[in-house]
C-alpha cells in the first residue's frame, strides 16, 4: 500500500531490476514456479509484439502491459489474469488475433484479452457512440468472467498515473471519463483503495488549479489538528485497553476527491469539512466489534441517528463495517468506522480479495456474489437497452447508490439507491412484479407508486395480472433496471402500433385492386418477404406504419404476376393528382397549400403517408434533416379538381372593399372558403383569401383580375 494515497502498488523493485524481474520478484510471493514460467512466456510474446512502439512518454509501450501486471500482482490476482495483463494491448494495437492467443495460451486468457479490447474495426458516428458501444462490449465481457473489468481497472490506473505526456483536451476527456465511470465502478465492486487513487488523479487532470489549492490546504490543516487527532487516538486506545478489547486505532484522512465532492454538494467551507476528525478501529472478531462500539459510546456522546450498523446489512458492494459519529473533546465531531481484519481487507480490495482467499475468506467470496447479482442486473439492462448510449446512461445512473433499507412483507431485506421508489422496489422483486405493479402498501398503509422510500419501511407491492408500465413512471423512477424495462415495454407499446397501422395502410392499398392481406397466399407473401429483405410479415408492417416503406409500392409486389396485372395496377380509378402514388395515403401541407404546377416535395410520415409540401416551404428545410424520409413526387399529367391556395391582399380602408374582391374572384370560376380580416393602421387593411384552384394558371388569372381593382394595394400569394 501506498502510505500517501492508499494505492495498491505492491513490492519496490530494486531500480537495476528490469520490468520482468520486477514483475516476478512479486509473483513468486504467492504463485507456483510453472505458473511464474507462463507469465514470462506471456511476456516474451507481448514484448515481441510491441517490439518498435513506444508511449507518448517516449518509453518502449511493453512497460505499460508489466506495469498493468505489477498492479494486479499488488492485489494477488491468478497467473492467467496476469498473462492477459501482459497481453491485453495486443489484439488492439498489433494486428494479432484472439485465435492465435487462444492456440497460445488457451481460450481462457484469449477470453480476458479480447473482454479488454476495443472494437476499432467498427466506425461509429461520434465519439460518445464509440466510448458506449466498447464500455458495453466490457461490461458483457466481464459478466462472463469478472477478471476482464479488474484488468480494465488496473489498466485505467496506468493510464492515469501517466496522462501528463497526454494532449491536454484528450486529458481532460480521459480524467472526465474515469470520474464519471470507472471509479464509480471500483467502488461497485468494493475496491476502495484503487477508487481513491482513480479519483484523486482524475480530479488533478480534471481540475489541477482546484487540487493544487485543497492539497496545499490540508497540508496546513493537518499540522494545525496533529494535537487534538494525537490527543483522540491516546483516548481511545487506552479506552481499549480498560475494556481488554485487543485492537488498533489509525487515524483516517478524507482524500482530495471527497473533500472536493463533500464542499460542492453541501455547500461547505473546508474548515467545516476539516473540523470532522476520523479513525478506524480494526479488531479480529465481529463479536469484538460491537463490544468496541459500546466503549467508544462510553468514552464520548454519540450523536443521535448517526448509526450505521453495516455489518449486519452489508453495502451491495460486500462492504462491512460500524460507523458512528461521537462529541469529542471541545466539542469536535468524530467520525468512527469499527470492522475485522477480514473486513477491512474487503473494504480496501472487494472483489479481488475472493481470488487469493477464496479458499478460506468467506467475506471475499460474499463480495464476489454480490457482485455477480449486480452483473445479472447488467444483463437484464442490456437485453432491455435500446442502443449502447442508453445501456450506458441506466449503467451510470446504477453506479451512484447511497443505499436505503427496506424489507419485503417476508422480512427479507432490500437494499436499493436513496430516493428509490415503491416502482424501483417493484423492478428490484422481479420485472414482472415491476411491468404489473398498480399500487403499494408501505408500512400496511395505501401510498402512491411514486412514494420515496425510507430505511426500515417494509413494502408490499399489489399487482393486477392485465397491468402494464406507465410512462409516467420515468419521471420518478432512479434505478437503471426500473427504467432500462419500462422503455424497453414502451418501445414494444409503439411497434405494436406501427404494426396495426401499417396493417391498416397496406389493406387500404391493396383495396384499390379488389383485395386484401388476408385474402392473399402465404407463398406470395413469404416470396414479397424475401424479395423485400424483410424478416417477417410484423417487421413489414412495422416499417410501413412508421413510414419507411411506402404501403403502395409492397402492394404491388404482393399482386399477382399476371398478364396485364401491372397495366390494370396501374389504371386506379379517377385521376390522380400525384404520379406514382397509386393506393397510396396523400395529404396537401397546410403550411405551404401546393396546387398543380408548383415545383413539389413528398415528406414520408407515420400515419399521414406521403405529404405533399411546396419545395418553398419554410418547413422543408427541416425536413431535409431526414434525408430518407422525403421523395421527390411530380404532378400527373392530368389532375382533376380543385386545390386551396391562400393570397393575401393589402387594400385601401373603405366601404365596400371586400364585396368588390369577392365579386372579382367569383368571376373567375373560383370559390372562397375561408376569409381573414387584419386592420393595419386605421388606413389599410390586409385581406386573407383562402380559394379553391384548378391550378398555378388559374391562380394567376384570379391574381391579375384582383391587380385591376383601384382599391388593392399590393397582392401575393402566401
Amino acid at each position: 500500500m501506498d502510505a500517501e494515497t492508499g494505492a495498491v502498488t505492491g513490492t519496490r523493485a530494486p531500480p537495476e531490476a528490469s520490468p520482468l524481474e520486477a514483475l516476478c520478484a512479486e509473483l513468486t510471493g504467492y504463485l507456483e514456479a510453472d505458473q511464474i514460467r507462463e507469465v514470462r512466456r506471456a511476456y516474451e510474446f507481448a514484448a515481441k509484439a510491441h517490439e518498435g512502439q513506444r508511449r507518448l512518454s517516449g518509453e518502449p509501450y511493453i512497460h505499460h502491459p508489466v506495469a498493468v501486471a505489477r498492479i494486479l500482482a499488488g492485489l494477488r490476482l491468478d497467473h492467467r489474469s496476469i498473462m492477459a495483463a501482459l497481453l491485453h494491448d495486443v489484439i488492439e494495437d498489433t494486428g494479432i488475433g484472439k485465435e492465435q492467443l487462444a492456440y497460445l495460451f488457451g481460450d481462457e486468457v484469449a477470453e480476458l484479452v479480447d473482454g479488454v479490447s476495443k472494437l476499432t474495426q467498427i466506425r461509429f458516428e461520434s465519439q460518445a457512440e464509440a466510448q458506449a458501444e466498447n464500455f458495453r462490449k466490457m461490461m458483457l465481457a466481464m459478466t462472463r468472467d469478472l477478471r476482464v473489468i479488474l484488468i480494465k481497472l488496473a489498466d485505467r490506473l496506468h493510464n492515469m498515473r501517466t496522462l501528463g505526456a497526454m494532449p491536454p483536451e484528450k486529458r481532460r476527456r480521459i480524467a472526465r471519463e474515469t470520474l464519471e465511470i470507472y471509479a464509480p465502478i471500483a467502488n461497485r465492486l468494493g475496491m476502495n483503495s484503487l477508487r481513491i487513487e482513480l479519483e484523486d488523479l482524475g480530479f488533478a487532470a480534471l481540475h489541477p488549479l482546484r487540487h493544487r489549492v485543497l492539497r496545499e490546504a490540508v497540508r496546513r490543516a493537518r499540522g494545525n489538528r496533529k494535537e487534538i487527532v494525537t490527543r483522540i487516538e491516546t483516548a481511545l486506545r487506552r479506552r481499549l485497553r480498560q475494556e481488554d478489547l485487543p485492537g488498533r486505532v489509525i487515524g483516517r484522512e478524507k482524500h482530495l476527491y471527497s473533500i472536493y465532492q463533500k464542499m460542492r454538494s453541501k455547500g461547505v467551507s473546508f474548515s467545516e469539512i476539516m473540523d470532522v476528525y476520523a479513525f478506524r478501529i480494526i479488531v479480529d472478531t465481529v463479536d469484538a466489534c460491537y463490544r468496541v462500539l459500546g466503549a467508544v459510546h462510553g468514552l464520548y456522546k454519540p450523536v443521535p441517528g448517526r448509526f450505521k450498523d453495516y455489518i449486519a446489512i452489508p453495502k451491495a458492494n460486500g462492504y462491512q463495517s460500524l460507523h458512528t459519529t461521537l462529541f469529542g473533546p471541545y466539542g469536535v465531531p468524530i467520525e468512527i468506522q469499527i470492522r475485522t481484519e477480514d473486513m477491512h481487507r474487503v473494504a480496501e480490495q472487494g472483489v479481488a480479495a475472493h481470488w487469493l482467499y477464496k479458499t478460506g475468506d468467506k467475506r471475499g467470496a460474499s463480495a464476489h456474489a454480490r457482485a455477480r447479482e449486480w452483473l445479472r442486473d447488467l444483463l437484464e439492462m442490456q437485453k432491455s437497452a435500446g442502443d449502447s448510449l442508453e445501456f450506458l446512461e441506466n449503467v451510470k445512473i446504477d453506479l451512484f447508490p447511497d443505499e436505503v433499507y427496506v424489507f419485503t412483507p417476508a422480512g427479507d431485506i432490500m437494499e436499493l439507491p436513496r430516493g428509490a421508489t415503491a416502482v424501483d422496489f417493484a423492478y428490484a422483486v422481479h420485472t414482472d412484479v415491476g411491468n404489473t405493479c398498480v399500487a403499494c402498501r408501505i408500512d400496511r398503509r395505501l401510498m402512491p407508486l411514486s412514494t420515496r422510500l425510507l430505511n426500515g419501511q417494509t413494502v408490499e407491492i399489489i399487482t393486477a395480472p392485465g397491468a402494464r408500465p406507465n410512462p409516467a413512471w420515468l419521471d420518478f423512477v432512479v434505478t437503471g433496471k426500473a427504467r432500462a424495462n419500462i422503455r424497453h415495454h414502451l418501445k414494444n407499446l409503439r411497434r405494436e402500433e406501427a404494426v396495426n397501422l401499417g396493417r391498416r395502410l397496406l389493406d387500404r392499398a391493396l383495396g384499390a385492386w379488389g383485395t386484401a392481406l388476408a385474402d392473399l397466399p402465404r407463398g406470395r407473401i413469404e416470396a414479397a418477404l424475401e424479395a423485400l429483405k424483410v424478416p417477417g410479415l410484423e417487421a413489414l408492417l412495422e416499417e410501413i406504419g412508421l413510414g419507411n416503406r411506402p404501403a403502395a409500392i409492397v402492394a404491388r409486389r404482393l399482386l399477382p404476376d399476371e398478364p396485364g396485372a401491372e397495366a390494370q395496377a396501374a389504371r386506379p380509378e379517377g385521376a390522380l393528382a400525384i404520379r406514382g402514388t397509386e393506393g397510396m395515403v396523400v395529404s396537401f401541407a397546410r403550411c405551404c397549400r401546393p396546387i398543380p404546377g408548383d415545383p413539389i416535395l413528398g415528406f414520408v410520415t407515420a400515419g399521414r403517408g406521403i405529404v405533399i409540401h411546396r419545395e418553398s416551404c419554410k418547413n422543408v428545410a427541416e425536413f431535409r434533416k431526414q434525408p430518407e424520409r422525403w421523395v421527390q413526387v411530380r404532378w400527373a399529367e392530368r389532375v382533376e379538381g380543385e386545390f386551396a391556395a391562400e393570397i393575401r391582399v393589402d387594400v385601401a380602408n373603405q366601404r365596400g372593399v371586400l364585396a368588390t374582391i369577392a365579386s372579382a374572384i367569383a368571376e373567375m370560376g373560383s370559390n372562397i372558403e375561408n376569409v381573414d380580416m387584419e386592420d393595419r393602421d386605421g388606413l389599410t387593411t390586409t385581406l386573407s383569401f383562402v380559394v379553391m384552384v384548378r391550378d398555378r394558371r388559374h391562380l394567376a388569372r384570379i391574381i391579375r383580375r384582383i391587380r385591376r381593382i383601384q382599391l388593392v394595394m399590393r397582392i401575393s400569394r402566401r
